[in-house]
């Protein structure tokens, strides 16, 4: 860092060290003990946000309030395991773009990304995802979309050889998280996927991960976090391994505004060395990913020229050759692509007219691209003399500030790496095969009856109708127009047929009139409970024992012990604290002022139930199970 940066980085600190010290000291309700959490850990400052998070959930008694500050904890504390494995790059170069289009200046096959919506994503926004990776000739593609719930997942569909690609699929369950997974790449070598995730392990926002294909399965393995500091407490993703095994390149909004995005540069390395970096500010200052060059003149000189030195003539010459050098390197990585485009299309070609056609472009593009190769020698020989003159004459030159004015589109803050903007490609056109039929299993009554594409009795209660038994199988116009009807085979060789798939017994009552209308008056409700037959009461009896379950899990329960003259024995409250299995135990005041030890929450009634009767044998005190409703607040 430059002296005054550095100084004011060290103030920055050591106010935000006071800071928090004072905040601690001064919140006194759980969403400020919160932001403070979320305050410490996007400054990799882990174990202590893990201290103000626990704070928070001492002070919160919403269960659901406490279930988010726990998801907290986690972040904090991956953050922790993620800083024993910390991996110091060789940063080439970064720059700051537009999230809505920082992806084209990825080094990646021109015109092949894709606008969204489309029809494999179809929805309209994403604060990050704004395209997706499809090339022209791919016969697999993997990518991002809603599902029904509105989460994004990571899918799969194939070319099929009638041309109509398949149906969408999503991966598997290791790479399926509840929150949104985007961009997903495949490596050159189809082997590792990398892809972004919001709701698998990591710190905060999008992390990337990386997974491994099986070449026997074919399925793709449990993705694994990159770690710091290819992954944030912010958004980080659009990870990529240049074909060449030159570079890897990824896309942070750390330090950012909302409407843009870093894309770093890094050196690649096929066996990254890791070690443990425990210090908070090591590791935000590793963070910046700053590139090595902007480091170094960092601190070879914090020299900023006058504004007569922009116009000496030298300096002057200086810009117009950083810019053509710019340039010419932007032509070069152009006619490189376009070259080697060309000669995939020459190995595809099945005509002599076709091949002769692509040879003399490829002819055309290797007489420029000499030009261009003979222009950018003689430029940075040129570049090379003026440094020397510079250097033999005593000056200093700034050069960030001379290369910020002559940059133009191409970017890029180091002249070992330039970002060439690559064109959108066409609209997405493609058949996707038609999702199979499903057989609709509500009861109804159609012009035409339907017989039962699947006669299997799902499990749970499940109640239908018997309307007739035969000797013989029965014909559609049999069925009078009811839907769906199930075919059964006793033993004993005759036909029994009943209708309809009913999970309560009001619903199959309510509809055992609409069969008898039908014709079939001596229709009766039969029973199951998983699959197997039973009499209708001992069904009535089950569906009642869930019903009566799933009220309760509508509930949370606490255990409140009210001890005489309101403090507990010491020993009795170790007693309580052990017999909690984990949950809070909190001395606390009920609404008339007395003195209790709350316990809790439970998810389960049986599991108050059991603490409540042990603190009643003990002799604790008054013993009260307290239930609440559950809140979505």
């Amino acid at each position: 860092m430059r002296r005054v940066e550095y100084v004011l980085y060290m103030i920055l600190m050591v106010l935000s060290v006071s800071g928090v010290q004072q905040m601690s000291a001064q919140t006194a309700d759980a969403d400020s003990l919160v932001r403070l959490g979320d305050s410490l850990r996007e400054r990799y400052r882990f174990e202590e946000s893990v201290s103000a998070y626990m704070d928070a959930m001492g002070m919160e008694t919403d269960s659901l309030r406490r279930s988010a500050i726990e998801d907290r904890v986690s972040l904090s504390e991956n953050g922790i395991a993620l800083s024993e494995l910390v991996y110091k790059p060789v940063v080439i170069e970064r720059h700051k773009f537009s999230i809505d289009d920082f992806f084209l200046y990825y080094p990646l096959r021109d015109s092949s990304w894709r606008a969204v919506p489309n029809q494999l994503d179809t929805a309209s926004f994403h604060p990050l995802a704004k395209a997706m990776y499809v090339k022209d000739d791919d016969d697999v593609i993997y990518y991002s979309a809603e599902d029904s719930e509105g989460v994004r997942n990571i899918y799969k569909t194939e070319l099929q050889e009638d041309g109509i690609w398949s149906l969408p699929s999503l991966l598997n369950e290791q790479m399926t998280s509840t929150n949104d997974e985007i961009y997903p790449l495949v490596s050159a070598d189809g082997n590792s996927m990398y892809f972004s995730s919001a709701g698998l392990y990591g710190v905060g926002g999008y992390d990337i991960y990386v997974s491994v294909r099986d070449e026997e399965t074919g399925d793709w393995s449990e993705p694994s976090n990159l770690g710091f500091p290819y992954s944030s407490p912010a958004d980080d993703f659009l990870f990529l391994d240049t074909e060449d095994g030159v570079y890897t390149i990824f896309a942070s909004n750390r330090d950012c505004s909302p409407d843009s995005v870093w894309v770093y540069v890094l050196e690649y390395e096929t066996m990254p060395v890791r070690k443990e970096i425990s210090d908070p500010d090591e590791l935000l200052e590793l963070s910046h990913l700053y590139p090595s060059a902007m480091l170094q003149r960092m601190e070879e000189s914090s020299h900023v020229p006058a504004a007569s030195e922009s116009d000496n003539p030298d300096t002057q010459r200086y810009m117009e050759l950083s810019s053509d050098i710019r340039d010419l390197q932007d032509s070069l990585y152009l006619y490189d692509t376009l070259l080697a485009d060309g000669r995939e299309r020459l190995a595809m070609s099945t005509s002599n007219e076709e091949q002769s056609a692509v040879m003399a472009d490829l002819q055309k593009l290797e007489i420029r691209l000499f030009e261009i190769r003979r222009q950018l020698e003689e430029a940075s020989a040129q570049m090379e003399q003026l440094n020397n003159d510079f250097f033999n004459s005593g000056v200093i030159i700034d050069y960030d500030t001379l290369l910020e004015e002559a940059e133009r589109e191409v970017v890029g803050e180091a002249t070992s790496y330039v970002f060439a903007k690559m064109s959108m490609g066409t609209p997405l056109e493609m058949t996707i095969a038609d999702p199979p039929p499903t057989f609709d299993y509500s009861f109804k009554v159609l012009p035409e009856g339907q017989f039962a594409e699947d006669n299997t009795i799902p499990p749970g209660v499940v109640y239908q109708i018997q309307i007739f038994n035969r000797s013989t199988p029965a014909a559609v116009k049999d069925l009078r127009g009811l839907s769906p009807v199930f075919e059964v085979r006793p033993s004993n060789g005759s036909y029994t047929y009943r209708v309809g798939l009913f999970s309560s017994y009001n619903d199959v009552l309510s509809s055992l009139n609409t069969v008898k209308k039908a014709g079939f008056r001596t229709a009766y409700i039969v029973a199951y409970i998983d699959g197997q037959e039973v009499k209708v009461s001992a069904a009535r009896a089950k569906e009642a024992e869930i019903q009566k379950a799933r009220e309760e899990m509508s509930y949370l329960y606490e255990v409140r012990v009210y001890p005489a003259g309101g403090e507990m024995d010491p020993v009795m409250l170790e007693g309580l604290v052990q017999q909690s299995s984990g949950k809070d135990v909190a001395r606390s005041e009920d609404e008339e002022g007395r003195a209790m030890y709350v316990v809790g929450p439970y998810t389960e009634h049986a599991a108050a139930q059991a603490l409540a009767d042990f603190a009643g044998a003990m002799g604790m005190g008054e013993v009260v199970l307290h239930k609440m409703p559950k809140t979505l607040d």
